[in-house]
């Protein structure tokens, strides 16, 4: 939209279906989203109105509620979901407060998508090779790529905790401060749009996948989870004698309950369950554990102030709106319906049958599919489209022989 339209107020309008199109392009049947396909309004969120700086021409984006024409969000709106999740807290005085931790690999540019993906060369002309987690000299050869996102994050507000180089080659991870799921949400997306808008000025290509690279850790976005009182902020994990409180334990019994069913939100597309059926430092379970990085729900060591429940689960090429939603409504349903979890688990452990997660997007979406629960905390209008457009998303992934089928099936009799 041109500025001056913008700053008129001039209204944008986008068709319903775009809301549930797939990544192939496609969309699933009309009925899905309103047999008319009709408009919702964008309406920008005045807080988070951005110049971009790292475009050469003046552009400024805006993140929008999608509302239906009569003022009500849309159910298909994932930013909507996630604010009438906040909303059912603040209806009993209470306020989620989150961070979001994001992995992510910095490559070379990849024309062609049959070869793997490689590390960008440094400046001294060599490409990375082996584990360099958390090395302080390993990202050097990326630093002014680097030295640019700072820049950016700095001019769009986006307060960052630590940057560290992971486990994986050329995969770095970034922490955002806590605070509000929406302006967590927001700053997540940012961040995302940020990132490979930057390494394409350098040359370079951020990649969220889940599982970008064949024996190596895969990329997560760790949720930290808490609750406090409106008002006082007391953090309604922790009693005043400093010990874990029923709501921690009913918060966590909620996600173990609802997780498993939720999981097509936390892992959308095919390649993301490359991450979770090769468990490297990404739990496929929602066993909860103290400090414990096989458990999908990590209670990481902190003072009882900052008591939280890490998610594991999501990757990184989830949407930051509904993982935040449906990880907060689960904990919400517990606190609710005061469940009760399992039993902890430390050291190294086997997941009971009942606490693993779905290893196939097939599996998964079986499982929400049948999930009453789901529709009920989201609505089928959401729900059912979601299914929808992921089916559509399987169903073209399998109109496609892999190289691996070709190199080990050719030959059998």
């Amino acid at each position: 939209m041109s500025a001056a339209g913008f700053v008129e107020g001039r209204r944008l309008q986008l068709a319903r279906g775009v809301l549930l199109q797939c990544i192939m392009g496609g969309y699933p049947p009309p009925r899905f989203y309103g047999s008319d396909d009709g408009d919702l309004a964008l309406n920008a969120e005045p807080s988070q109105i951005h110049r971009l700086p790292w475009s050469d021409s003046p552009r400024v984006l805006a993140i929008c509620d999608a509302d239906e024409l009569d003022g009500r969000g849309s159910g298909l709106s994932t930013r909507t979901l996630l604010k009438r999740v906040v909303a059912r807290y603040a209806e009993q005085g209470l306020q989620p407060v989150v961070a979001t931790e994001l992995e992510f690999f910095v490559f070379a540019p990849n024309p062609d998508p049959q070869q793997p993906f490689q590390p960008a060369p440094g400046l001294d002309g060599r490409r990375e090779a082996g584990g360099s987690a958390f090395s302080v000299s390993s990202n050097n050869g990326l630093r002014p790529f680097f030295n640019e996102v700072y820049r950016c994050m700095a001019a769009l507000d986006l307060p960052r905790d630590t940057f560290m180089h992971e486990m994986g080659v050329s995969q770095f991870e970034i922490n955002l401060l806590h605070g509000d799921p929406v302006l967590l949400a927001d700053q997540t997306f940012l961040f995302k749009h940020l990132l490979k808008e930057v390494a394409l000025k350098h040359g370079l290509i951020a990649v969220c996948m889940a599982k970008p690279l064949a024996h190596a850790p895969g990329s997560s976005m760790h949720l930290h989870q808490s609750v406090v009182e409106q008002g006082s902020g007391q953090n309604i994990f922790t009693l005043a004698d400093g010990q874990a409180s029923p709501a921690f334990y009913h918060f966590i019994g909620g996600q173990q309950a609802l997780l498993a069913d939720l999981t097509l939100l936390f892992a959308p597309h095919v390649n993301s369950y490359q991450r979770l059926f090769h468990p490297f430092a990404s739990p496929n379970n929602v066993c909860w554990s103290a400090d414990n990085r096989a458990a999908g729900l990590r209670i990481p060591a902190s003072s009882p102030v900052a008591r939280r429940v890490e998610n594991r689960l999501p990757g990184a090429d989830a949407n930051p709106y509904l993982v935040l939603a449906a990880s907060l409504a689960a904990g919400l349903y517990g606190i609710e319906s005061q469940r009760q979890p399992s039993a902890p688990l430390q050291g190294e452990f086997e997941v009971p049958k009942e606490l693993a997660l779905p290893c196939t997007m097939h599996a998964a979406l079986q499982r929400l599919k049948h999930s009453s629960l789901a529709a009920q905390l989201f609505g089928d209008e959401f729900i059912e489209g979601y299914i929808a457009t992921k089916t559509m998303e399987l169903a073209n992934f399998f109109d496609e022989i892999t190289p691996w089928e070709r190199r080990n099936l050719a030959t059998q009799a």
